[in-house]
Parts: C-alpha cells; structure tokens; sequence
C-alpha cells in the first residue's frame, strides 16, 4: 500500500502524520514540489514482460510528461548484488534534473529530505514519483527486494547523483521496518 510518513528530523521514531490515500499523498507532496501520482496501463502486461512492452504499456503517460529517454530496473530477491545495491541506494542524493522513478511492479521507499522533515514515500505497482532537481533524498529496496521500475530522464544520458554525505537519513524507518 502507497503512504507518505512525514517525519520530525529530530524525531525519527515517530512521524507527525501518515497518509495512505492518493489523493491526500498527492496534495501533501505537491506542497513540496513533488509529484505523485497513479498510472493505469494502456495494455495487460504479463509476468515476465520484456523492457519494450513495458515501456510500450506507459508510452502515452511518459510522453506527456515529455521524458525522451527509459531505463527499466529490475531487482528482486534473487539479484546476485541485492545487498550491495540496497547500501548504495540508501545513501542520500540529489540530481541536477528531476528524478522520475514508476514502479511497474513491487514496491520501494523513498526518503526525501525537505527542511526539518523527512517525507517517507512508499511506492507501489502503478505510482510515480518526481522528485525535482536539488531534493536530497534516498531509496530502499527493502532485504527481500521486488522492484520493477522505469527511471525516466529528458536525454539519454543518466543523470549523475551526487552523494550528500549526511547519514541522517539512515537513522528513519526502511521498507521492512
């Protein structure tokens, strides 16, 4: 189920208000210059689905959003280098662009800094998340990780994250907690 917790930074163990419907996710993050938002596919895609007919399945909506490139990511509990990927994706970042992630299956959790609070933004099948440009914020895959995304970006070239160094982040609930 898609939430957002928003959290004290002072106070990690105990978020001032958790919201599981869209709309109340939406509006909370929009304040922040996020965006939110749920996806319906043009057409059923099965398990196993290749990169083309998931890109195909949600050309309409990336189009509109006017993302030129898509990079499909898929980690699951059998990927060799799970554990390491969930270390690195949980370090705190930001972008010189928006990061646009859809989740076409699974689930994650995004943390996204903004002042004196911690947004914890879980993402399930058919959500996307944009995060504007200069936002820090981390991502968990969770220990038994089931992840099927589409990172979109305006070129071909992935954006460059650069690493925040702040570890604050570390200290609030993951996707298992």
């Amino acid at each position: 189920m898609s939430y957002v917790a928003v959290y004290p930074v002072a106070s990690p163990d105990t978020p001032n208000k958790v919201l599981t419907h869209v709309e109340d996710i939406a509006a909370t993050l929009s304040a922040q210059g996020v965006r939110f938002e749920r996806w319906q596919p043009a057409m059923a895609l099965e398990q196993g689905a290749t990169e083309a007919q998931m890109i195909a399945a949600y050309k309409a909506q990336i189009d509109a959003l006017g993302y030129g490139a898509v990079e499909v990511q898929r980690v699951s509990t059998d990927h060799p280098q799970k554990d390491e990927l969930r270390a690195r994706y949980r370090d705190e970042r930001r972008y010189a662009e928006d990061h646009a992630c859809f989740f076409v299956a699974g689930q994650g959790l995004f943390n996204l800094r903004v002042g004196d609070y911690v947004y914890a933004v879980r993402c399930d099948k058919n959500d996307l998340l944009v995060i504007p440009a200069g936002l820090a914020h981390g991502f968990d895959i969770g220990e038994n990780p089931h992840c099927v995304t589409l990172r979109l970006s305006r070129t071909q070239q992935a954006p460059v994250p650069e690493f925040t160094g702040d570890t604050a982040g570390a200290g609030f609930p993951g996707l298992d907690d």
